[in-house]
């Protein structure tokens, strides 16, 4: 019996006797639980429309039916006041994505990959850079980001859009993106898949798994990858192996019970851009070719290692408040060389170069515990979520600055050596802590109106020593945030809403008065409509928003090498999302996005203002739509995919960047136990820039054809 997505069984179902709260229980959590209504109140769940035997028609839907359980909550995403973009496994293996680039460019007003293939996953959210806020399973990966996510991995992409420090602390007030690992099943599976494809790429992968006992609750499984490619730039190349085990334990009809690990290994060449000139810049030499590289392919690729391991426990007491618990350890390591553009000699051939050698060595431990009841009042029927979560990570930084010959660029000779110094120009370690404490309540009056409101409460603290001076830095930091939002059904699946919501971000370091930061802080007013259309199938979703981030980082005009904390960043836009799966086999998946962000507030003083300056790489339009046709009859088996994507024209670090459109083109076949896929992505080869830096330009990916032929069991 299908009941509450992620609660595992209907309440119906629920045993008389509870099991003891696990010991790992927060004590503000067992508080809770200790003093439950004598006298519970009727819980009225939210209603939840499935139909027998689809479940493997859900899994292949761009838009389920059955809603996953997101943001912490088990309303469905039709009922949830706020911007949230699911991009279900469906949509990510009929157009073949690769990295969480190819995931997000699903998404309208998220733009990604905008530093070009450097091996991070770069992205920006509502104009607001969003890189390092990357979440798995609800737990943030780490402070910062430095080991590209393993997609393969991953069962789906949620994008939460505006502040989202309610429920996950410290995040800048773009939004976040949350990836949900790959879990056990209830029956037995097996997929084998090899791909080949431009510019090199071979690649193998498996997701297997089998239940270990006879009700499925206990389930195994395991997916890999093993990948080898080059790039299109010259000398680039990718290496990439990653195995994820998961285990979940029969402990009971009430208790949910899932290790989760995964190790990675990443090997990589960096791609640096374009110089200015002979790209986006005329070039009395002619335009350079995008297969250009301007760095050394005898410099120290990158090599990255990452293991995780945790676990995911939900448990259901006969009080009617359910725990949930996500517990995970992360540790990383990662070293190289990158060489980077600075500018053209007078001769407009002879590229100065500049060169680093670095290594990142880092472990993040996070914990998230809350418990949530529905319950009924005279005022409404209530979801209660309370919780708390704390995140520790510890990363030390070595870096050297390097030097390197001139190249000149329209005719390279490669081969000059990076050199480096003895002493490292930075020897850190940063340690940050964050403590917060969370409410929400949502609450239905009866059957049109929702009110969500909330509130948290951060305690931070950033702790840095400087190896090379013995320097020690504490910066603390507390906050308290919150969110409130209103939404009324005014007819059958249509929903306008209404919400303000705020967040935290610390600053690090200090002023040129060795003075702390004040932490950065961000609000968001946003308004829209949900509507449902053929009962649930198609959802079409409308939002505008303002935005305002203060306390940005900016140059101290007076002193060089100093920082200021008063800067603020604007953005406002509207946006438009698409999720359908229509009765005739056309699937649907995207939107579009207006963005207008600028710098509002400098500090830089009249003569040298930046006040009015369009935000870096955000551009005004931002169109992505993905179909996906599926024939029927004799044509059986078969499916086309197409899709388009561009942005308009974008301002980049003073430079503007024109804007492109490209179109992708897939057919599939399935048979059986067999399937095959071939993608065609930028299938008119239109060259284009994804991205700007200060002295660089990004190429854009060009033509590239992808065949898979894969082995399904069920």
């Amino acid at each position: 019996m299908l009941g509450v997505p992620g609660m595992g069984i209907a309440q119906s179902e629920l045993p008389a006797k509870a099991m003891a709260p696990p010991l790992a229980m927060a004590p503000a959590m067992a508080m809770a639980m200790a003093a439950p209504p004598s006298t519970p109140a009727p819980a009225t769940l939210p209603a939840i429309n499935v139909q027998a035997g689809s479940a493997a028609e859900e899994r292949a839907a761009f838009n389920p039916v059955t809603p996953p359980q997101v943001n912490k909550s088990t309303f469905g995403l039709n009922e949830t006041p706020q911007s949230i973009t699911v991009v279900p496994r469906a949509v990510l293996d009929s157009q073949q994505a690769q990295s969480l680039a190819d995931a997000l460019r699903n998404v309208p007003g998220v733009v990604a990959q905008t530093f070009g293939r450097r091996g991070w996953d770069d992205l920006i959210i509502r104009g607001q850079v969003a890189s390092d806020a990357l979440f798995l399973d609800g737990l943030r990966t780490g402070a910062n980001n430095r080991v590209a996510e393993e997609l393969y991995g991953i069962d789906r992409v949620e994008v939460v859009k505006g502040p989202a420090s309610l429920l996950y602390g410290q995040v800048l007030p773009g939004g976040l993106v949350n990836m949900v690992s790959k879990r056990p099943q209830a029956s037995a599976f097996a997929d084998a898949d090899l791909t080949v494809g431009s510019y090199g790429l071979r690649q193998g992968t498996i997701d297997l798994g089998r239940p270990l006992s006879e009700n499925g609750k206990a389930a195994f499984r395991l997916n890999g990858l093993v990948m080898n490619s080059d790039d299109p730039t010259d000398a680039v190349y990718f290496r990439t192996r990653h195995i994820a085990p998961s285990l979940s334990f029969d402990l009971g009809p009430r208790t949910d019970f899932t290790l989760l690990a995964s190790y990675q290994e990443r090997e990589y060449l960096r791609q640096q851009g374009l110089p200015l000139s002979g790209s986006v810049y005329p070039n009395v030499n002619g335009r350079l070719p995008l297969d250009r590289f301007t760095a050394e392919p005898g410099q120290k690729p990158y090599r990255a290692y990452q293991s995780r391991v945790g676990y995911a426990l939900t448990h259901r007491f006969d009080s009617g408040w359910t725990l949930r618990q996500t517990v995970r350890r992360q540790d990383y390591t990662m070293s190289g060389q990158f060489v980077t553009n600075t500018s053209l000699a007078a001769n407009s051939t002879s590229l100065r170069r500049g060169a680093t050698d670095q290594a990142f060595n880092g472990a993040t431990s996070g914990i998230d515990t809350h418990v949530q009841r529905v319950f009924a009042t005279r005022f409404g029927t209530h979801e209660l979520t309370l919780g708390n979560d704390y995140i520790h990570t510890e990363e030390a930084t070595l870096q050297k600055t390097c030097t390197v010959a001139n190249l000149n660029v329209y005719n390279p000779v490669y081969g000059s050596p990076v050199v480096c110094p003895a002493t490292y120009r930075t020897d850190n370690v940063t340690t940050i802590r964050s403590l917060g404490v969370y409410a929400r309540d949502q609450v239905r009056f009866g059957e049109r109106w929702t009110v969500v409101s909330g509130l948290r409460r951060d305690q931070t603290a950033t702790y840095t020593t400087n190896n090379l001076n013995g320097g020690y830095q504490s910066n603390p930091a507390s906050k308290t945030t919150g969110s409130a939002a209103v939404m009324v059904e005014v007819a059958r699946g249509v929903r306008p809403y209404v919400s303000y919501a705020t967040s935290f971000y610390p600053n690090t370091g200090t002023d040129v008065q060795a003075r702390l930061f004040a932490p950065e802080s961000g609000r968001q007013w946003e308004a829209g409509v949900k509507v449902d259309l053929d009962d649930g199938a198609t959802a079409v979703t409308l939002a505008a928003f303002d935005l305002r981030r203060r306390n940005v980082l900016q140059a101290d005009p007076l002193n060089t090498g100093y920082n200021l904390a008063i800067g603020e960043q604007r953005t406002r836009g509207a946006e438009l999302g698409l999720a359908s799966d229509l009765r005739n086999g056309l699937s649907l998946f995207g939107g579009y996005a207006f963005t207008a962000g600028e710098i509002t507030e400098d500090g830089a003083g009249a003569a040298a203002t930046t006040v009015g300056q369009p935000l870096n790489n955000v551009a005004r339009h931002h169109l992505t739509v993905s179909g996906r046709y599926r024939f029927s009859n004799a044509l059986r088996g078969w499916e086309l995919n197409a899709g388009v994507r561009g942005e308009a024209k974008r301002y980049a670090y003073g430079y503007e960047l024109p804007g492109y459109m490209v179109g992708d083109v897939g057919v599939g076949y399935t048979a059986d136990a067999w399937r095959a896929a071939l993608t065609i992505r930028n299938v008119l080869d239109q060259r284009y820039y994804a991205g700007g830096l200060a002295a660089a330009v990004a190429a854009g990916n060009p033509r590239t054809v992808m065949l898979t032929v894969g082995y399904r069991y069920r």
